[in-house]
């Protein structure tokens, strides 16, 4: 790829508007068996660079939501520790480093109804970040929905209705909707790898081609990937090889990795 490619690619990143997830397991636990319709809504809104959710490893229940969505890909960050709000200090803390680290991050998607984090929405909104709160029926502060208003306020339980609302209004040509294109397919591609990695398990073509689609709901395979020439992939594997020539991943029998400058980007 060129100079001029790359350069290209990076302003056209830049500009994407860029998602944030922060989610206290402890006040939302309703999230357990909707962590897939929070990744479309989000992915409705723009490109998702951070996911995190935040449990106590002595919850057996909180464990339980923790090991579903790190299969979706989130990523989950343990707080062993009872003491009152301290999950809410360290969510408060990453979303803070985030933001400042990430000038892309547009908008922050937060799921908690607790009054503490006030704070910190008038803090993003002041930054001109738009704040998009989830909560659970019975826990939600209504002065929260006041700061956040009415049109960023949402219950968990209304995310088929929202992510049903989102796909309806949509292009009905499928052929369109399910495009990708090669660089989005590279991104979600490194995305996938930095994941199961992460996490120990083994990044074999199927399963990175598995979680690609559960990360970017436009990719529906290697066929659906949207190349500058025009051309289409005829395999996972082809379009793998073409992945390695430009730089972009490294590969090693059947499983894939990340390349150096990725690596250290990470």
């Amino acid at each position: 790829m060129t100079h001029a490619d790359q350069s290209s690619k990076k302003q056209t990143s830049q500009q994407k508007n860029s998602i944030g997830i922060l989610a206290d397991i402890q006040n939302v636990s309703s999230i357990k068996g909707k962590g897939h319709l929070l990744l479309k809504f989000a992915q409705s809104k723009g490109r998702i660079v951070c996911k995190n959710f935040y449990y106590n490893s002595h919850d057996i229940n909180q464990v339980c939501t923790k090991n579903e969505l790190e299969i979706l890909g989130m990523k989950g960050v343990d707080v062993p520790d009872y003491s009152a709000n301290s999950a809410d200090y360290r969510l408060m803390a990453d979303c803070v480093k985030a933001v400042a680290f990430n000038p892309s991050l547009k908008t922050i998607i937060l799921l908690s109804g607790d009054w503490d984090y006030a704070g910190l929405i008038c803090i993003l909104k002041s930054l001109g970040k738009e704040v998009i709160i989830f909560a659970q029926r019975g826990s939600a502060s209504p002065n929260l929905i006041k700061l956040v208003g009415n049109d960023n306020f949402h219950f968990l339980d209304e995310l088929p209705q929202l992510v049903g609302s989102s796909n309806k209004a949509q292009p009905q040509n499928t052929d369109i909707v399910s495009q990708v294109t090669y660089n989005e397919a590279i991104e979600y591609l490194i995305e996938a790898i930095n994941t199961l990695s992460s996490q120990g398990k083994s990044t074999v073509f199927g399963r990175i081609d598995k979680l690609m689609r559960q990360l970017c709901a436009k990719y529906q395979g290697y066929s659906s990937i949207s190349t500058a020439n025009g051309k289409k992939f005829k395999t996972f594997s082809q379009f793998v090889d073409a992945a390695v020539r430009d730089g972009k991943v490294r590969k090693r029998n059947q499983e894939l990795f990340l390349t150096e400058l990725d690596i250290l980007a990470a």
